[in-house]
């Protein structure tokens, strides 16, 4: 099974910026497979259901972004490394909650499906105060 491991959470002030990492790993990721994934990053916020914050394409032509982080976050990816990131600017406290990375067999579309993404890291969380 694929495994996914979320990195580079923390605790910040409101207007400043983190980067997420996720590191994939296992026999399905390898520097030629990790291109067969489209791949994700959702967010829990306290209380609250999980939702879609950014979604990449194979290539990394094709994107996603909730309209909450648009213009503030950057989804982006480097297969060799298959490693998938999430820069963070002008994080806000509505901001704050675990960040998930995941991936999908199937192909990119322009509205995120949920259940398209099969495998899910153990989340980092992101804690941004006033």
């Amino acid at each position: 099974q694929v495994q996914l491991v979320e990195s580079g959470g923390g605790l910040v002030q409101a207007g400043d910026s983190l980067r997420l990492s996720c590191a994939a790993s296992g026999r399905a990721f390898n520097p030629y497979t990790m291109a067969s994934y489209t791949m994700a990053w959702l967010r829990r916020a306290p209380g609250k259901e999980r939702e879609f914050v950014a979604t990449i394409s194979l290539s990394g032509r094709s994107t996603y972004y909730a309209d909450s982080v648009k213009g503030r976050f950057t989804i982006s990816r480097d297969n060799a490394k298959n490693t998938l990131y999430l820069q963070m600017n002008s994080l806000k406290p509505e901001d704050t909650a675990i960040y998930y990375c995941a991936a999908s067999r199937t192909g990119w579309t322009t509205i995120p499906v949920l259940g398209h993404f099969g495998s899910w890291g153990q989340g980092t969380q992101v804690t941004v105060s006033s």
